[in-house]
């Protein structure tokens, strides 16, 4: 059974409506829900992206210095880059470009800024790699995981996802703001736990968040690997400070 869905998507500064009518089916919807879900076992509660260090430090303290913090990474940093890796995956698979899926996969895994979003990045791929292959099998991950094994380049967790969504028949104006906003949701209850924030408070934080996940989403689906880099060094640097932090709850 299919279903058919418009969507529309709104940017800051300006408007960027494009409305689209999709027909995909609904089982399709059912499993992206699946696999962003905190349910999915891909350990991201233990991951933090810097948070813990930036609240230590003072930089974040409070609801309204955690989304600053987020929308910065969002639109400039490390999580922008990831939208464009989610997009290129998706495109190179739906277009069966294998050699471009696999020149994307490889980049994405370089394009690191240190050592722990390498650790946070591979550990979560290769956990939702491994429950993919055992619930919801792919040949084309498969082969693509084969081949980085052989070449031993980690897995990003952005790359498999969006393979997966354009195997699954899922539009990227659909997948892709479904992955950042599960991405910074996930960021959102781990500043919940740090600051510490009530849940009501983690709730209205991603709302505030949402107009940021629909623009990054609309920039992505232009940019391409030209596009990639950073603005956000701060996120870096709380990264690299993080790895000797004395107190840890996160492993990033």
């Amino acid at each position: 059974m299919a279903t058919t869905a418009t969507i529309t998507t709104i940017a800051t500064g300006g408007t960027i409506m494009s409305k689209e009518r999709h027909r995909y089916p609904q089982l399709a919807l059912l499993r992206l829900q699946s696999w962003l879900s905190p349910a999915f076992p891909t350990g991201s509660y233990s991951y933090s992206h810097s948070l813990e260090w930036a609240v230590e430090a003072g930089h974040i303290k409070d609801r309204e210095s955690l989304v600053d913090w987020l929308e910065a990474d969002l639109c400039y940093g490390s999580i922008r880059n990831e939208a464009i890796f989610f997009c290129e995956a998706w495109c190179s698979a739906r277009d069966n470009d294998y050699a471009k899926l696999l020149e994307i996969a490889e980049l994405a895994a370089a394009f690191r800024g240190t050592s722990e979003f390498a650790l946070e990045s591979s550990q979560q791929a290769s956990a939702c790699r491994a429950t993919l292959r055992q619930v919801w099998p792919d040949r084309l991950l498969d082969s693509l995981s084969q081949l980085l094994s052989q070449r031993e380049v980690p897995p990003v967790l952005a790359v498999i996802l969006g393979v997966r969504s354009a195997r699954e028949g899922v539009p990227i104006s659909l997948a892709l703001p479904a992955f950042l906003q599960s991405y910074v949701a996930n960021l959102v209850t781990a500043g919940v736990r740090l600051i510490p924030l009530g849940q009501t408070d983690g709730q209205l934080a991603i709302a505030a968040l949402e107009e940021a996940v629909l623009t990054a989403s609309a920039l992505a689906r232009n940019a391409t690997t030209d596009d990639l880099g950073s603005a956000a060094f701060m996120v870096d640097l709380a990264s690299m400070a993080h790895e000797t932090q004395y107190t840890r709850l996160f492993r990033s």
